[in-house]
């Protein structure tokens, strides 16, 4: 990412009011202005002009061109796998808060957003990302190193100014896999608290589902019959299986409420890659990679109804991961990776299938100077595509949508419905959801 760019806000829609757990859509704001104006013919054309502009708006969240002064380099190159850019939006122009943070500590990344509440979802004024490595060596040992433990007290201790700085006034701070199952995963939760001050929440594999469906659900194609939401982590990987089939009586349901069916998966980037090796991989060694997973996906719950219904036509995949936003960076041959271009894109299976025999062609020194994968990445993204090959393998749909969203976004969706930001104002002040 190149330096010198000017941090620039974002905003991010939520999508419809079925996406998100509040219950009451949010205020109209013709309503609010024909409160405190006469209904003149200019006001009206006035406020015509303005709901179109924010019909117009896309789902654009954090922005991509910030200085990544965070991020690894290689050879001179920005890091394209923090994806999040350290941002910091001057507090006047955030508009003084209330600000929310989500916080998710993986098994390779550590990862922060800060946001304040808008109108139709929440501006991102503050973003984090390192990678830290927290579950390398896990599959090995089953515990945490200490190196890799030091690593992620320094990146949380960033996030822990990033939260005082901004007086956040709610937040969500989650580790997932690495922590889960290392067997000193609560000690290491413990001496977080104690040389941070941040008190981090290890949430349950379920958990970490729901909150992926929560962060995408503005990205699922309305028109689909069903949608596979997969998230490869770096220590294990979530696929879900949304129905959007409507209820009886046509009524509409909201997102969390079509998840059919899910299965978490105990393969990710980084045990795989430390399984099968990652410098240098023959086509024979992605092919192993490819079955290991293959295997598993037989015990995905209700799998011969999936199988049916991704035959049938009408399901598209989902993917949130830093494995297909990698390759769609490199589908769109960008220069550096730019999330506003790869999140949303759509892939056919054609280019995914393209795209990935190109990976394992690559030879290591390649994918390191590709830059959408960099030097971080160069060992690990073939662990992600044999994961996702093995995905699209079992089930072969025919468009996948890429999202650089995920976790931190399903949180902060949760935080604010649970405070009602988006009920109008009328019930706001009542006390009525």
């Amino acid at each position: 990412m190149a330096s010198g760019d000017d941090p620039q806000p974002a905003e991010m829609p939520v999508g419809d009011a079925e996406h998100i757990d509040a219950k009451v859509a949010p205020a109209s704001p013709v309503g609010e202005l024909a409160a405190v104006q006469p209904r003149s013919a200019g006001n009206l054309r006035k406020r015509k002009r303005k709901r179109r502009r924010r019909r117009r708006r896309g789902p654009v969240y954090a922005a991509d061109t910030l200085p990544d002064v965070d991020a690894a380099t290689a050879g001179g190159r920005s890091d394209p796998l923090a994806h999040d850019a350290p941002v910091s939006v001057p507090r006047a122009a955030a508009g003084g808060g209330p600000f929310y943070a989500a916080l998710d500590l993986g098994s390779n990344n550590c990862r922060l957003l800060v946001a304040t509440p808008r109108e139709r979802g929440f501006r991102v004024v503050d973003a984090f990302s390192r990678i830290v490595r927290l579950g390398e060596g896990v599959g090995a040992t089953g515990r945490l190193s200490e190196a890799a433990m030091a690593r992620s007290i320094e990146a949380l201790k960033v996030c822990g100014a990033k939260l005082a700085d901004r007086n956040v006034t709610r937040s969500r701070l989650i580790a997932t896999e690495a922590c889960r199952s290392a067997k000193n995963g609560q000690a290491f939760v413990d001496r977080v608290q104690s040389d941070s001050g941040l008190t981090l929440e290890i949430v349950s594999q379920e958990t970490e589902a729901r909150l992926a469906v929560a962060g995408c659900a503005s990205l699922v194609d309305p028109n689909a019959t069903g949608v596979i939401l997969f998230d490869i982590g770096g220590g294990s990987s979530e696929l879900v299986w949304i129905d959007l089939a409507r209820s009886p009586g046509g009524r509409r349901r909201r997102m969390a409420d079509r998840v059919r069916t899910w299965m978490s998966l105990p393969v990710g980037v980084v045990n795989v890659s430390e399984r099968h090796g990652g410098r240098h991989i023959t086509p024979t060694q992605f092919a192993g990679m490819v079955e290991e997973v293959s295997a598993m996906l037989d015990a995905f719950p209700e799998a011969p109804a999936l199988d049916a219904a991704v035959a049938a036509g009408g399901i598209h995949m989902l993917g949130t991961s830093g494995t297909v936003t990698t390759l769609a960076g490199i589908h769109l041959k960008l220069p550096r990776y730019d999330r506003r271009r790869v999140d949303g894109t759509w892939l056919n299976g054609g280019q995914v299938a393209d795209l990935v025999a190109t990976l394992v062609a690559m030879d290591h020194a390649g994918r390191v100077a590709n830059p959408c994968i960099g030097r971080e990445r160069a060992d690990l993204v073939l662990a992600g595509c044999a994961i996702l090959e093995a995905i699209r393998r079992r089930w072969p749909c025919e468009r996948l949508r890429v999202a650089d969203r995920g976790l931190r976004e399903g949180m902060l969706v949760e935080l604010m419905a649970e405070d009602g930001v988006w009920r109008p104002r009328s019930s706001r002040r009542s006390g009525k959801r």
